[in-house]
């Protein structure tokens, strides 16, 4: 572990995070106390995982990814021996108390993998295209068994990205959407029968307002209601007598919408592009192969999530249950956001002290 130095801190992508989860504690405390103090804690914990990533050696991580990914998939295989089933799901391990969804922590863990096999030599093969994914197989299938289709979704989707963004020909790309596809209907009779009904009222939610489509309908209706500059925090009718289902963590967009409106919604959309932009350029700045990948992939995981989140808050994607980064309540998803953050304020900082370029 590096010595603690204040400069390792990288304010740019630091700062925007902080503000974005300030938002999601203001809208907590206006609808329920209880979370927002959970989540203050959590908070305090997450920053200090991000100061332990910022002073170590991230590359240590690489060099042992082939242990690493293997006490990922078992981690995945006790949960469903020891872990806590709420609401017909199984993803949850409660230790000395606290419940840690390991497939959101094992996120960074499993791209720096990933990153780490792409890079070690400049092969464009198709065995190491197809390989990419027959490690993904294991904990794709144990994250939708639990069942988590989201996260399910989340994995398979960054590593597809960091392939494309790696150099992959776009024939691969083309034989595996032919791949994908065929299995398709396979893969929609192994969903349960709620997630069946997720997809098939997301092209037609008026079919079953006060059934299946309920959670879409409520959240168009959370944000509508918010018109341009909402209706205050401790106004919003819809988050604060709960006809907002899961207002705190999948709909947490809904909620700040409704309080602070289309210009609350512009902000906190402002504050990711400019985090997803200050990522970007660390990613470019680096000179290292594995760096690079690394950060990339930390940022299409960002962006994946803001993507299908906030797009199914707002009717553009199925509702398929994923966080918003820094602004969902729980512990397992800001404790992860802020790992990779870490790493990446590390990443920069060993890349300007070796001669990377200067990043303004």
């Amino acid at each position: 572990m590096h010595k603690f130095s204040l400069g390792r801190l990288d304010l740019s992508i630091l700062l925007p995070a902080i503000l974005i989860v300030l938002l999601a504690l203001s809208a907590f405390y206006s609808i329920d106390t209880q979370i927002f103090r959970s989540q203050l804690i959590f908070l305090v914990g997450s920053l200090f995982a991000y100061v332990f990533f910022l002073n170590i050696d991230y590359h240590v991580f690489a060099f042992h990814s082939k242990a690493i990914y293997c006490l990922m998939v078992a981690s995945l295989m006790v949960l469903f021996l020891i872990g806590i089933e709420a609401r017909g799901a199984v993803r949850w391990i409660d230790i000395f108390g606290l419940r840690f969804q390991f497939s959101e922590i094992i996120k960074p863990f499993f791209i720096v993998f990933i990153a780490q096999y792409l890079a070690r030599d400049e092969s464009r093969s198709i065995a190491k295209f197809g390989m990419s994914f027959i490690m993904l197989l294991p904990i794709f299938f144990l994250t939708l068994k639990q069942p988590d289709l989201g996260n399910a979704m989340i994995y398979l989707i960054t590593l597809v990205f960091m392939l494309f963004i790696y150099g992959f020909p776009a024939r691969y790309f083309v034989a595996l959407f032919a791949l994908v596809a065929a299995p398709l209907p396979i893969i929609f009779s192994m969903l349960h029968d709620y997630q069946k009904l997720r997809l098939m009222t997301f092209f037609n939610p008026a079919a079953d307002p006060f059934g299946s489509s309920y959670n879409a309908v409520q959240s168009l209706i959370s944000i509508g209601s918010g018109g341009i500059f909402g209706r205050g925090f401790g106004q919003a009718t819809q988050s604060i007598l709960k006809f907002l289902p899961e207002r705190h963590t999948d709909f947490i967009f809904a909620t700040i919408s409704e309080s602070l409106g289309f210009f609350g919604g512009i902000v906190l959309l402002a504050l990711y592009a400019y985090l997803l932009s200050r990522i970007y350029i660390v990613a470019n700045s680096v000179n290292e192969s594995f760096s690079r990948m690394m950060i990339m992939g930390f940022y299409f995981l960002f962006l994946t999530h803001i993507f299908l989140n906030i797009g199914m808050n707002i009717g553009v994607v199925p509702i398929v249950g994923v966080t918003l980064p820094f602004a969902s309540y729980g512990g397992s998803s800001l404790l992860t956001s802020f790992i990779m953050l870490g790493m990446i304020s590390a990443a920069r900082f060993d890349s300007r002290r070796h001669g990377g370029l200067e990043i303004s």
